[in-house]
């Protein structure tokens, strides 16, 4: 597969997993407390921890030729 196909697909496949963490992250967002400090917290949590899913996606998206 070229390199080129690879980034195709897995930045396809990185779109659709941000729309789903995005829609879960705001679904899981609304059952909180009204609280700013939990509504923060969460949020911040969330916010970095895209990031660690998709690394092995990045990983393959670069390898190859």
């Amino acid at each position: 597969m070229t390199a080129r196909v690879r980034k195709l697909i897995g930045g396809a496949g990185l779109m659709a997993f941000l729309a789903g963490y995005i829609w879960a992250a705001t679904a899981i967002s609304d059952h909180l407390p009204d609280n700013m400090v939990v509504k923060l917290i969460f949020f911040a949590v969330v916010g970095i921890g895209w990031g660690v899913p998709i690394l092995p996606l990045l990983s393959w998206m670069n390898r190859g030729k």
